[in-house]
């Protein structure tokens, strides 16, 4: 991925949702040529050299100082998420190329015993993913609640962002709020890049989506992202019906880039009715497969 072409966007599109107002600016004349913050507004702001500010947006960011960074953030009013995204930009910016080789590329398997944990939790669907959404780990109860990904999406280790833009008449079934997912699976595929520009089944990923998928192609351009942390999920399974689940994702220590995805529901909600049904449907579906032939 081009590092200079990703912060000058990055921070353009940043630049362009403030308005003058939001920021507490005079709009001096009504016939301003930038739909938000122009460039030397924006140094004023950060308190830099419109000269400064103007290198840093041209895709620059080596050598610029933690309070510069944290000054420009600011001003542009970043987020959590964006804000690790800076600065994830600006260490990239500055990394020599010996350093880039030897950063580790996400997992694209998981340990023995990462598998135990996941298979322990036995009343709630659990998954474990990495930065690229591949799917690395599961026990039956995500198998079964993700059917349609793994049953639509014929690449071993799945990819669920794959399924959402790829596959969007099966993903539009899965996901109740199909549009807010594929628009924080874009974003948060944007994070991971800012992480790990230089990693190449990321690059392929990202390449693979935008010649496939036109919405892909506008939500990759609108440079936002997100983390995504916990919340809910609304689901439609074939086999139970609608579920609106509580998820956590919890990232993995022991296992740099890798999180623990975990679907619980409230007892006494028909959620949690309808993952007891999701358990026995599972029960009854090994049942099948192990019943000894006459």
């Amino acid at each position: 991925m081009d590092l200079r072409a990703e912060i000058r966007d990055f921070l353009r599109t940043r630049r362009d949702r403030i308005t003058p107002e939001e920021a507490g600016l005079p709009a001096y004349g009504g016939n301003r040529r930038v739909k938000g913050l122009r460039r030397e507004e924006v140094a004023m702001l950060a308190g830099v050299s419109v000269d400064y500010y103007v290198r840093m947006e041209r895709g620059s960011l080596a050598g610029a100082s933690e309070s510069v960074l944290d000054a420009l953030a600011n001003a542009l009013r970043l987020e959590e998420a964006e804000r690790d995204h800076l600065y994830a930009l600006a260490r990239e910016s500055g990394a020599g190329s010996a350093q880039r080789r030897r950063r580790k590329a996400p997992e694209a398997t998981v340990r023995p015993a990462v598998q135990q944990v996941v298979d322990a939790i036995s009343d709630a669907p659990a998954w474990v993913r990495n930065g690229r959404h591949d799917v690395l780990a599961m026990n039956p109860l995500a198998r079964a609640l993700y059917a349609p990904v793994f049953d639509t999406e014929p690449r071993r280790p799945a990819n669920t962002t794959r399924f959402v833009y790829l596959h969007p008449e099966a993903a539009q079934e899965l996901f109740v709020d199909y549009d807010r997912v594929a628009c924080d699976a874009a974003a948060m595929l944007r994070l991971e890049a800012g992480r790990n520009p230089h990693d190449q089944e990321l690059i392929a990923l990202v390449g693979e989506l935008s010649t496939r998928s036109q919405v892909f192609r506008e939500r990759w351009a609108s440079q936002d992202v997100r983390y995504h942390r916990s919340g809910v999920k609304r689901l439609r399974h074939p086999a139970v019906g609608q579920l609106d689940l509580d998820f956590e994702a919890m990232e993995l220590p022991s296992e740099p880039g890798l999180a623990l995805n975990v679907y619980t529901a409230a007892v006494g909600t028909p959620a949690h009715d309808g993952l007891r049904l999701l358990a026995s449907w599972v029960a009854t579906q090994e049942a099948a497969v192990t019943e000894p032939q006459e």
